[in-house]
C-alpha cells in the first residue's frame, strides 16, 4: 500500500512491522524513518480544551471567561483566517458553561456543507426551538464557516436567532466578516481573532515537542513559523510530519515535509531575476516547480513575503508585487502555472531593468 503525502515528498510503504516512511529532501536524498508509537492527529490530540489553554488569542480568552462567569451569553460571531482558534475557542466555551454534560447542550454544525436556506429551515431550526437539557439556561449552536451561506440563507438564519434567543445562542465563525449580512453581524458580540505570533506558535510547538519526547533545533522551529504564518494547524501538522521521519527535527526537514522553499532560496530567485540575469532565474525557477514540488501559488506567496520586507526601491517593489498580484489572479482563473511563473520572472527582469 502506497500513501502520498505533501506533494509527493513523504512516501509511505507498509512493511511487517511498523510502517516506513520516505521523504525527498530539499538536497534531493531519500531519508527513511519507521514510525513510532499512535497515528492520533495530533491537531485534535493537543486541542485545548479549556479557554485558559488557548495561546495568542489573550484579550479574546478574557473576555470570553466573563461569559462564563456571568453565566450569560450573547450570538456572537468569530472572523479570522485558519488555524487561528475560533472553533477551539467555541467549543472550550461550551464545556466552561455545560461542564460534563456540554454535548447535551452543544451542536457544532458546518454550513459548507449544506449552505442552502433548507439546511436553516429544517436542522438549524429543529435544534434552536428545542429546550435545552439538564437544567441549563439555553443551548448553544456553533455554525462553522458561516461565511458560506447564501443570502437567502443568511437572512433565514436571522429571523432564526430573533424568534429563538431565549432558548438558543449561536457562535458563527468564518473567514471573512464581509460575507455576512449586516443584520447577522449587528445581532452578534464580533471577536476578531488575529493570526498567531511567533511566539504563540513556538511555546505551542515547544510544548508538544516535549510531550512527544522531540529534540527541535531552534532554525526548526524558525522554519515552522516561517510555514505556518500564524496558522496553529498547519504548525503542528508540520511537527508531527517531520516527527513521522525522525525524532530530531531540523530547518531542512521541515521544509521538506511542507514542499516549501527555505527563504534563502527565494532570496537567490529575487537577486538573480532583479539583478537581470533570466536564464539562471528561470533555472532556479524550475528547480524549485519541478524537482522540490513547490506548488506555484505556494512559491508566489514566498515571493510576495520576501518582496515586502526587502530594502528595494519603491518604484520597483510596487511593480514587483503588482506583477505577483497579476500572476496569482491568472493562474486562479486556470491559465498554465509553467507559462504564468515564467512570464513572472520575465517581468521582474524587464521591471529591473526600467527602474535600473
Amino acid at each position: 500500500m502506497l500513501y502520498i503525502y505533501a506533494s509527493g515528498s513523504l512516501i509511505a510503504d507498509h512493511s511487517p512491522g511498523r510502517p516506513v516512511f520516505d521523504a525527498i529532501m530539499s538536497d534531493g536524498n531519500i531519508k527513511t524513518e519507521r514510525m513510532e508509537g499512535d497515528h492520533t492527529i495530533w491537531i485534535e490530540k493537543y486541542r485545548p480544551r479549556r479557554l485558559g489553554d488557548i495561546v495568542g488569542q489573550d484579550d479574546i480568552v478574557v473576555r470570553l471567561q466573563s461569559y462564563v462567569e456571568s453565566g450569560s451569553l450573547p450570538h456572537l460571531l468569530f472572523t479570522g483566517s485558519a488555524g487561528v482558534g475560533k472553533t477551539t475557542a467555541a467549543v472550550a466555551l461550551a464545556r466552561e458553561f455545560y461542564g460534563d454534560t456540554w454535548q447535551m447542550n452543544f451542536r457544532e454544525m458546518n454550513a459548507s456543507d449544506e449552505r442552502g436556506i433548507d439546511v436553516v429551515r429544517n436542522q438549524i431550526k429543529q435544534f434552536a426551538r428545542t429546550s435545552p437539557l439538564g437544567g441549563a439556561s439555553f443551548k448553544i449552536l456553533f455554525l462553522d464557516e458561516a461565511d458560506a451561506l447564501t443570502t437567502d440563507a443568511q437572512a433565514a438564519l436571522r429571523r432564526t436567532m430573533e424568534n429563538y434567543a431565549h432558548t438558543c445562542r449561536f457562535i458563527l465563525s468564518c473567514n471573512y466578516s464581509s460575507k455576512i449580512i449586516d443584520p447577522i453581524q449587528s445581532r452578534c458580540a464580533i471577536y476578531r481573532f488575529r493570526p498567531l505570533g511567533p511566539e504563540a506558535v513556538v511555546e505551542e510547538v515547544s510544548r508538544i515537542a516535549g510531550l512527544e519526547g522531540l529534540a527541535v533545533s531552534q532554525e526548526a522551529l524558525d522554519a515552522i513559523v516561517y510555514v505556518a504564518q500564524g496558522d496553529m494547524r498547519r504548525a503542528i501538522n508540520a511537527l508531527q510530519g517531520a516527527a513521522i521521519l525522525t525524532r530530531e527535527i531540523d530547518e531542512s526537514t521541515i521544509y521538506a515535509i511542507t514542499s516549501t522553499a527555505r527563504p534563502d532560496e527565494i532570496d537567490d530567485l529575487l537577486d538573480l531575476a532583479i539583478g537581470g540575469d533570466f536564464d539562471a532565474a528561470e533555472r532556479t525557477l524550475r528547480h524549485l516547480l519541478q524537482h522540490r514540488g513547490i506548488a506555484p501559488t505556494e512559491l508566489l506567496n514566498q515571493c510576495y513575503r520576501a518582496l515586502v520586507r526587502r530594502d528595494i526601491e519603491g518604484g520597483l517593489k510596487v511593480a514587483l508585487i503588482d506583477s505577483i498580484g497579476e500572476t496569482d489572479f491568472r493562474l486562479s482563473e486556470g491559465a498554465s502555472s509553467d507559462i504564468q511563473m515564467e512570464a513572472l520572472i520575465a517581468r521582474f527582469v524587464l521591471c529591473a531593468g526600467k527602474y535600473a
